[in-house]
């Protein structure tokens, strides 16, 4: 049970890191339309700010837990590594699930070719972050 709670701690930092990462991208005119918390409130018919509640939701309960559960079978050499395997693939599930559903496209294409581009990168770090607070709460030899 102690990963869980590590992977929901780490899931919930990821989460915070990713969403400070899109507000800058916004505030600084980087494909303000590519807004992800307004994108899910949207397919909800509800308020922005319940977008961002199911966002941090989201990374938090279902990729930091996922994280935690998965954590002996994700590829890779350390909990970094492992972190960015896993954030790829939470990429990879967005661009041909979540973006399709939004209405933005398969790889969210109808915002052009930097949305999958820049929400790629977006991912990779929020992996890093993952893997980085998870193996540092001291995961690793209960988890394999």
């Amino acid at each position: 049970m102690t990963n869980l709670k590590n992977g929901f701690l780490a899931g919930f930092i990821a989460t915070a890191v990713l969403s400070i990462m899109m507000v800058a991208k916004t505030m600084m005119g980087v494909m303000p339309a590519l807004d992800v918390a307004a994108m899910i409130a949207m397919m909800m018919g509800a308020p922005v700010i319940i977008g961002w509640l199911v966002h941090f939701m989201i990374g938090t309960v279902a990729w930091g837990g996922g994280f935690a559960v998965l954590y002996g079978v994700i590829p890779g050499g350390n909990a970094i590594v492992k972190g960015i395997v896993f954030g790829v693939a939470a990429w990879l599930g967005m661009m041909i699930m979540v973006m399709p559903m939004a209405g933005a496209g398969l790889f969210g294409m109808n915002f052009g070719i930097m949305a999958p581009m820049m929400t790629l990168v977006l991912h990779i770090i929020f992996g890093a972050v993952l893997g980085g607070v998870f193996g540092a709460r001291g995961p690793v030899a209960l988890a394999q």
